[in-house]
């Protein structure tokens, strides 16, 4: 069988990075270093959060860029809440918006509300006019138990799209040989996810660059700008701020990327091989 990169057209040991941009509407901040990283740094793609304040904005603003949509069931931030854009009362914690963990989620929700909530996210983008290349999940709520990985699948399978999955070796902790059935249904997801805990993607990605593998890696950043808002609503806003430095304004980093021989890729590549079959 063809490797994903083989599918893409290039050769199967070649190294192909998808670098994501999460968080896209969250705020004016993050949509100003979305926006940035996209048109003149190293980012390739981006996800939308649907339910937050500045979605539309961001996609009356997608025209041309590889978007895809952030699956939100989670509201991390305690006096930043957003929540469902459907009525689900299963979904909301205790201040106003969607649950702060993902444990909380996955204690309370009723998962008929989370596919509904999920498919009007999804619908709502492309209602807006978002040319949706991809899903993922904010938090990695939707990707790490199986009844919420069932809707996750269900969604890429229904609106043709692939998705951003964890690696093999999380499969004894979800319980299931995920990977083998997304490839089953026909959908498509990068070799590998380069994971890492909270926000700020200086060290991963370069330790990712010093050592990429062959095939097609995913990171992801949160790009912000600097401004009054997001310092105000984000307790990790030195963490997104410089994620934007990072793919905007840091030779070094643009100086490992050439060294590690990588090809730039996005999601839009993954969706029209997968349509094509």
């Amino acid at each position: 069988m063809s490797t994903l990169a083989e599918r893409l057209g290039y050769e199967a040991q070649d190294r192909l990075l998808i670098i994501n941009c999460d968080d896209l509407g969250m705020s004016h901040a993050a949509n100003e270093g979305v926006f940035d990283s996209l048109d003149a740094g190293m980012a390739t793609s981006a996800t939308l959060m649907v339910p937050c304040p500045w979605a539309r904005d961001a996609a009356a603003r997608s025209e041309g860029r590889a978007i895809g949509v952030h699956l939100t069931l989670t509201a991390e931030f305690e006096r930043y809440p957003w929540g469902p854009i459907t009525r689900a009362p299963s979904l909301l914690g205790g201040g106003g918006g969607f649950p702060r963990t993902i444990e909380d989620v996955w204690d309370h929700a009723d998962l008929d509300e989370v596919h509904r909530e999920l498919r009007a996210q999804l619908e709502r983008a492309l209602e807006w006019g978002v040319d949706v290349t991809h899903l993922d999940s904010h938090m990695g709520t939707l990707q790490l138990r199986p009844e919420f990985f069932d809707v996750y699948l269900e969604l890429a399978v229904e609106f043709d799209l692939p998705m951003r999955l964890s690696g093999a070796d999380t499969e004894d902790l979800v319980g299931f040989a995920f990977r083998d059935r997304v490839a089953d249904e026909g959908v498509l997801a990068p070799d590998r996810l380069a994971f890492y805990g909270g926000v700020g993607a200086r060290e991963p990605l370069m330790a990712l660059l010093a050592d990429l593998p062959a095939g097609v890696t995913e990171i992801y950043l949160h790009p912000a700008r600097d401004q009054p808002e997001l310092r105000a609503l984000a307790p990790d806003a030195e963490g997104r701020i410089d994620d934007l430095r990072v793919l905007t304004d840091d030779d070094s980093v643009r100086a490992a990327l050439a060294a590690s021989g990588a090809k730039l890729v996005g999601w839009r590549e993954l969706r029209d091989a997968q349509r094509a079959g």
